[in-house]
C-alpha cells in the first residue's frame, strides 16, 4: 500500500493549522518553471500534509498567470497522493448562499489562456476525464465537513472562467441555464493536470457571492468577497484539520481511475517520443514512461 500524503491548494491562511508539527517551508525545483510559492509541509497525527498557496503568499498572482503545471508537478514531486482544492467561488443558485461550501464533482472549462497539459508534441496523451474528481477522497471531505458541522452541498458543477474580470449579466444567466452551480477562475486547468499526474482530486468551492445574476444582491466586488473569505477561513481550517485526522493513512485508490490514468492514455510510441519532453515528465508520468 502507498502511504497517503494530503495536498491542499488554496488560500495562504490554510496552512496555519493548530496541531501541525515539523512545519517548514520547502522549495521544490522542477522543469515547468516556478510554482506559485514554496510548499509548506508538516504533519497532523502522523499524516504528512503539503500546502501550496495558489496565488502565492500575499495573493500576488492572478488566475491567468498561475503556473498550474509547475504547481501540480511540485506537489507530485513532494509525494502528494490526495489533493484537495479549496477556492472562493460565486453562486449561480439561490439555495447556495454565501458561506456555503460546495463539493464539486463536475467542471466546465471556459478558460483559454493557460497551458492545459503536461503532454504535447513529442509525447501525446489523452486522459479520461469524464469523472474529474475522486469519489473516495470527496467522500472523506464530506464526512469531515459533517463532523465539524460545516454546511456543505455534496455535488455540483463548477464553471471556470478566464477572468480576471467577473461575469457579465448575460454570461451569468447563460451559465445558470447550463445547469452550473458555482463559478470560479482557478480549478481549470488544475483538475486536468492533477488527472494527468495521477493524483486523486477533490474540489471545495467556498461561496462568497451571487455573481451578478441575482437582482436582490449588488454586483460582485472584491471587498464583499474578502469579507466572506475571512469569515470562511476558520471553517476551512477546521475542515482541513478534521480531514487530516480522519483520512486513512494508506492511500485509497480512486474508483474512477485517477491513480492509473496514464495506463492507456499515451499515444506516441516509445521510439517516436521526444527525449527532452520525456525527461520533463519524470515526476508526472515516470511510472509509465520508465516502464
Amino acid at each position: 500500500m502507498t502511504r497517503a500524503v494530503l495536498g491542499i491548494i488554496g488560500g495562504s491562511g490554510l496552512y496555519d493549522l493548530p496541531g501541525l508539527v515539523n512545519a517548514r517551508w520547502e522549495r521544490i525545483a522542477g522543469p515547468w518553471g516556478e510554482p506559485s510559492d514554496e510548499l509548506h509541509r508538516g504533519e497532523v497525527d502522523g499524516l504528512e500534509i503539503v500546502f501550496l498557496p495558489r496565488h502565492g503568499r500575499g495573493h500576488a498572482i492572478p488566475p491567468s498567470e498561475i503556473n498550474y503545471r509547475a504547481n501540480i508537478d511540485a506537489l507530485k514531486r513532494a509525494g502528494v497522493t490526495d489533493l484537495v482544492s479549496i477556492s472562493a467561488c460565486g453562486s449561480l443558485r439561490e439555495e447556495l448562499s454565501p458561506g456555503t461550501f460546495v463539493l464539486c464533482d463536475q467542471f466546465i472549462d471556459r478558460t483559454f489562456a493557460r497551458e492545459k497539459s503536461f503532454f504535447g508534441k513529442g509525447c501525446v496523451a489523452h486522459v479520461s476525464f469524464g469523472f474529474p474528481t475522486s469519489p473516495a477522497l470527496s467522500g472523506h471531505v464530506a464526512q469531515a465537513a459533517e463532523a465539524e458541522g460545516i454546511p456543505l452541498r455534496r455535488g455540483g458543477t463548477h464553471i471556470v472562467m478566464e477572468g480576471p474580470q467577473f461575469s457579465t449579466l448575460a454570461e451569468s444567466n447563460l451559465y445558470r441555464s447550463w445547469g452550473c452551480d458555482v463559478i470560479g477562475m482557478t480549478n481549470m486547468p488544475e483538475a486536468k493536470l492533477a488527472r494527468e499526474a495521477e493524483l486523486s482530486y477533490a474540489s471545495v468551492a467556498m461561496v462568497t457571492d451571487y455573481d451578478c445574476w441575482n437582482s436582490e444582491h449588488g454586483d460582485v466586488d472584491v471587498p464583499t468577497i474578502l469579507k466572506v473569505v475571512r469569515e470562511n477561513a476558520s471553517k476551512a481550517r477546521r475542515l482541513v484539520l478534521r480531514l487530516a485526522r480522519d483520512l486513512p493513512r494508506d492511500h485509497e485508490p480512486c474508483p474512477k481511475g485517477s491513480d492509473r490514468a496514464l495506463d492507456t492514455a499515451i499515444v506516441t510510441p516509445p521510439e517516436a517520443r521526444d527525449p527532452e519532453l520525456v525527461a520533463r515528465l519524470d515526476a508526472v508520468a515516470g511510472r509509465v514512461l520508465r516502464g
